[in-house]
């Protein structure tokens, strides 16, 4: 397919996308940044381990940059942040959609892999070296309104699959469990596996049950540790059952994010179904779908011009007068692992917010349970 034809598709499909769903003459941007508080690549040294043991992990954006955020990592996003400022004197806000428990890797093995046990994620930056003022930061960002949780789960991760693959000593997954870690990506694993990522992916729908246990304790945890329930969630790598949906509502989750396209497992038919959905739709329960509909993940391509693909979707979402809902991981701004990642991408962050207050002096940012209680307020 040539440049042009690739050009007029993508042209028509986010115009097409944009078409349905809640309409508002307003300029509202929401910044949804997934996967803070949970752990990827522990540190420099286990990235060049693993390169050394065959496992191309610099072939991932994800294993290559995403790290928890150390200390220097959310005092430089935060900077750009607060050099920012509307019409209306805000500054621009991230929705950090937080895991907030890890595997406890100490506990596990003690178990002889036949139990599993987390720990908080608090706990877990206690004992990363650039980390221990991190948790400090994050309050400062919710007092400054520039850094806003909400619940991305209780861990980012699959545990009955990881704990299946742990029990039969898989090579890799064994491997990586002795560095305190998890996320190598299946487009770079040498097994034979789904992704542990997708938390709320299953093989027998009998896991649901535990998957709506794990739902409540990640609620409870996010509470303890913010102070206020998460009114919205987004489901990790956007797969979650519909049976999910009830659980979440009676935890006080009344917005669902995700992307165009739920990811839906089906265990007995082996195959996992897709739905789409549109900001402003509601399921039988009355929760509201957040859907996104822009991008800005500078991690992982180096051949676009991420400010200006971005500033055209945010245009095509105000033309059909929706508000733009921003996707852009955690992982763009960390700099932990590599330092001209969180350099180069906070240079483009600060270029964007630059040139959308520059374009809609009047824009709104808006956390997604702001936008989701304006949506509702509306009906």
């Amino acid at each position: 397919m040539n440049l042009e034809l690739r050009n007029i598709r993508s042209f028509l499909g986010r115009n097409l996308n944009n078409i349905s769903g809640w309409s508002s003459n307003r300029k509202i941007i929401v910044i949804e940044s997934d996967d803070w508080g949970t752990i990827r690549m522990p540190s420099k040294k286990v990235f060049n381990n693993l390169i050394e043991k065959g496992i191309p992990v610099n072939k991932c954006s994800f294993c290559k940059y995403d790290s928890l955020a150390s200390e220097k990592d959310l005092s430089l996003l935060f900077e750009v942040l607060l050099s920012h400022e509307t019409k209306n004197q805000k500054k621009p806000i991230i929705t950090a959609n937080t895991i907030v428990a890890n595997p406890n890797f100490d506990r596990i093995l003690e178990a002889d892999f036949s139990e599993y046990f987390f720990e908080t994620f608090t706990d877990t930056l206690k004992r990363y070296p650039e980390h221990l003022g991190s948790f400090k930061l994050w309050e400062y960002g919710q007092e400054k309104q520039i850094f806003h949780p909400q619940l991305h789960g209780r861990e980012h991760l699959n545990v009955n699959l990881w704990m299946d693959f742990l029990k039969k000593n898989s090579k890799e997954t064994r491997m990586t469990f002795d560095f305190k870690m998890f996320g190598i990506s299946t487009d770079i694993s040498n097994e034979n596996r789904k992704s542990y990522m997708a938390s709320f992916n299953y093989e027998n729908a009998v896991e649901i049950e535990n998957q709506k246990k794990i739902l409540r304790e990640a609620q409870e945890i996010f509470t303890k540790k913010f102070g206020y329930k998460s009114q919205s969630f987004i489901a990790p790598n956007y797969v979650w059952s519909p049976k999910l949906e009830e659980t979440m509502l009676e935890l006080g989750i009344e917005f669902i994010q995700t992307s165009r396209n739920q990811i839906v497992p089906d265990g007995e038919l082996k195959k996992d179904k897709y739905v789409r959905h549109y900001t402003g739709q509601k399921n039988q329960a009355g929760q509201i779908y957040l859907v996104r509909n822009c991008i800005f993940e500078p991690s992982t391509s180096s051949t676009k011009d991420h400010v200006k693909e971005c500033l055209s979707q945010i245009t095509t979402s105000f033309r059909w007068k929706k508000p733009a809902i921003i996707s852009s991981h955690r992982l763009n701004y960390i700099g932990f692992i590599d330092e001209e990642n969180r350099t180069k991408n906070l240079k483009l962050l600060d270029n964007l917010l630059c040139e959308i207050i520059k374009k809609w002096p009047e824009v709104e940012f808006m956390t997604s349970d702001e936008l989701g209680r304006l949506i509702k307020n509306q009906n």
